[in-house]
């Protein structure tokens, strides 16, 4: 890698690694050390904005734990005591912010999706990040319903981490249009409780127009009844955010970023009911 990174870069194999790749994440405001457990592009969700290529439905594959510590506690150590930050990273962003699971997939569907957050908890201890990285999920939460997810929702909670749960719609339809999945919304409600019962809990929501048609008042609407239902109460807050790089989906030619007036908009009704609200446009 020669290229210097920036918020549209988050190439999976950017550091030639099968699992661990770095990110400038424009919402964390530094370098995440991104953990990629479905290096075979496939999810059990296929979101219209969402940028890998050959994305197909699926699980990941069984994970090589062994493999994923040494190239996490190496890449750490480049980014700590190496000139990588110097050669590929803006001078005001050379930090290392967290450790998140993210990647080509739904990060969950793996089966040892609890030993690698022990892995990920522990090589953060030894590097002595615990006091400057946070430890971070992203999620569909469309597998919290299951005994091992929340094995290791459990112990990132017990790590000091966080979630960021996907919640991109309110209705049905929306959720099939936007996420290509076919669930209702007590659904998401109820994997969103589950999860703010074993882990602190962030909402991250994408916006953008389709076909040059925004959110509607009644979108809105009722993508806060879903988070009522989960409870406002129990989430840490919402991350609202535009389309900071382009869509590898079919419908990429009919997605267009929003005006940050309109999400900022958005932001005043979710803080009207007392939530905490981060916008990136």
């Amino acid at each position: 890698m020669s290229k210097q990174l920036d918020v549209t870069e988050h190439s999976r194999d950017s550091a030639g690694l099968r699992y661990v790749y770095p990110v400038v994440s424009r919402r964390a405001g530094g370098v995440s050390i991104g953990i990629n457990l479905n290096p075979n592009n496939a999810c059990n969700w296929r979101c219209i904005y969402c940028q890998v290529p050959n994305l197909k439905r699926g699980a990941a594959p069984a994970i090589d734990l062994a493999l994923l510590d040494s190239e996490l506690r190496g890449f750490t150590g480049v980014l700590l005591h190496g000139d990588f930050m110097r050669r590929h990273v803006a001078e005001d962003m050379r930090r290392i912010v967290d450790i998140a699971f993210s990647g080509n997939g739904e990060p969950t569907s793996a089966d040892a999706f609890p030993e690698a957050i022990e892995i990920a908890g522990r090589v953060r201890r030894e590097s002595r990040l615990d006091g400057e990285a946070a430890l971070r999920l992203i999620t569909n939460g469309s597998l919290v319903g299951r005994g091992r997810v929340q094995e290791g929702l459990r112990l990132l909670g017990h790590l000091g981490g966080e979630t960021w749960f996907k919640v991109d719609a309110g209705t049905e339809e929306g959720l099939r249009r936007i996420n290509g999945a076919d669930v209702s919304p007590a659904a998401v409600a109820r994997n969103l409780r589950r999860c703010t019962e074993l882990c602190p809990t962030w909402v991250q929501t994408c916006l953008f127009a389709l076909d040059g048609e925004g959110p509607k008042e009644r979108d809105v609407s009722a993508y806060l009844d879903v988070l009522g239902m989960a409870g406002l109460e129990n989430l840490a807050g919402v991350h609202l955010y535009g389309l900071a790089r382009p869509s590898m989906q079919p419908e990429k030619d009919r997605l267009t970023r929003l005006p940050e007036e309109k999400l900022e908009e958005i932001a005043r009704h979710l803080r009207a009911r007392g939530l905490t609200v981060r916008v990136s446009p």
